[in-house]
């Protein structure tokens, strides 16, 4: 077997170097299989992929090699809600109750969409584990959400919904959507099929196993090493079973990224399946305006305005971070993009996507090998530096 990874792909000229930082992930930076994929101006400018879709290293990465990229998801989940928006069925400044009439219990009558999306409504675990089987029952799983009592004053705080967001998402968007149809399906139909990108968010069982990456999980020696990487606040809230962050991540009962009965329901916060190029293609959709999907004027605006928050302090992850209409924002401490209006999502081991709505930029990072870094792992910044140095 070569030494050297496989890597395939274009990048258009003047790209050249986000090639080579890519191509240095595999020798310099520890990569085991991975994916990038730039748009700019709505034009393809990068499209890369290479090494392995098993630890094993014993099969190449394939062009439509597909994998599991977990709360990068929820970008393409909020995308969904933009779409609600900008349909009319939405209103961000509305209480949730108004199209959930249920989840007014405990206290939550007055939470609104906007809150909600912005990891504001301290709603971080269910009182019960979700087994990943049931999760396949939609109403099931919206009575135990609804029946939720807020873990401080809506709107108060903000901390980082892990797991939640995204199911509460759902049931947002099957109550609001006309038809009740699912926000996979929403996202499917309003936004996969007319960009035609293959990205799903609950897997369908026509998609063959070998497609799918193996996602090289943490050991315990990898864990313990991997802890040096991240904030010190961060590290205590993982390290204490106790603790909100340590919570919210355990919510799911017989999750496994690599076993398809965690990838079949939709977890729209987590288990997302797609391709680097298809993140990239939706989010440079958006970055253009969304309007070839539909897109208001009005509910862009809205999601390149600034973050709610009126502090910065995360009561989850214990670092400041800026959130709005389910997306990451930037930051003095988490910077990306090129103003305060991009947006996107990080996923848990270090994929991450955006939109650059002032580059027109839509960019993603995807890989199996997962690692420690809250933000800006080396292997993904160093793509992004290079593909920003290439625009410059």
């Amino acid at each position: 077997m070569s030494t050297r990874p496989p890597i395939a792909g274009m990048v258009a000229p003047g790209f050249e170097a986000v090639r080579q930082a890519f191509e240095d992930n595999f020798t310099h930076r520890g990569e085991l299989g991975a994916a990038v994929a730039a748009f700019h101006r709505g034009k393809k400018v990068v499209d890369l992929w290479g090494g392995y879709t098993t630890p094993a290293r014993d099969v190449a990465w394939a062009e439509d090699t597909l994998l599991v990229v977990m709360s990068t998801t929820k970008g393409l989940a909020s995308m969904t809600l933009a779409i609600a928006h900008a349909r009319g069925w939405l209103d961000y400044d509305a209480p949730v109750a108004h199209y959930w009439p249920e989840f007014a219990q405990h206290g939550k009558q007055d939470i609104t969409v906007r809150q909600l999306t912005a990891h504001e409504a301290g709603l971080l675990y269910p009182d019960e584990k979700l087994p990943v089987d049931k999760m396949l029952d939609l109403d099931w799983a919206a009575a135990v959400l609804a029946r939720q009592t807020p873990l401080w004053p809506p709107g108060r705080q903000h901390g980082y919904h892990t797991m939640t967001l995204g199911l509460y998402m759902q049931e947002l968007v099957r109550r609001c959507d006309p038809q009740g149809r699912s926000l996979g399906r929403v996202f499917a139909e309003e936004i996969a099929a007319p960009l035609g990108i293959e990205f799903y968010i609950g897997l369908p069982d026509s998609v063959p196993d070998a497609r799918l990456a193996t996602i090289e999980t943490f050991s315990a020696g990898r864990a313990l090493w991997g802890l040096r990487k991240m904030p010190w606040a961060a590290i205590k809230a993982v390290m204490r079973p106790g603790s909100l962050l340590f919570r919210s991540y355990g919510v799911f009962e017989g999750l496994d990224w690599n076993d398809r009965a965690s990838l079949r329901p939709e977890l729209p916060a987590s288990n997302g399946v797609g391709s680097a190029r298809a993140i990239a293609r939706a989010y440079s959709a958006f970055a253009e305006g969304g309007t070839e999907l539909g897109l208001s004027p009005q509910t862009f605006d809205s999601l390149t305005a600034p973050p709610s928050h009126a502090t910065t302090a995360d009561a989850v992850l214990g670092v400041p971070t800026h959130f709005s209409l389910g997306f990451i924002r930037p930051g003095p401490e988490v910077q990306f993009g090129s103003s305060p209006r991009a947006f996107g999502a990080p996923g848990a081991g270090g994929s991450f996507a955006f939109a650059d709505p002032d580059a027109h930029l839509g960019y993603a990072y995807a890989m199996n090998k997962m690692d420690f870094y809250l933000d800006d792992d080396p292997r993904e910044l160093a793509l992004r530096n290079a593909l920003y140095a290439a625009l410059r």
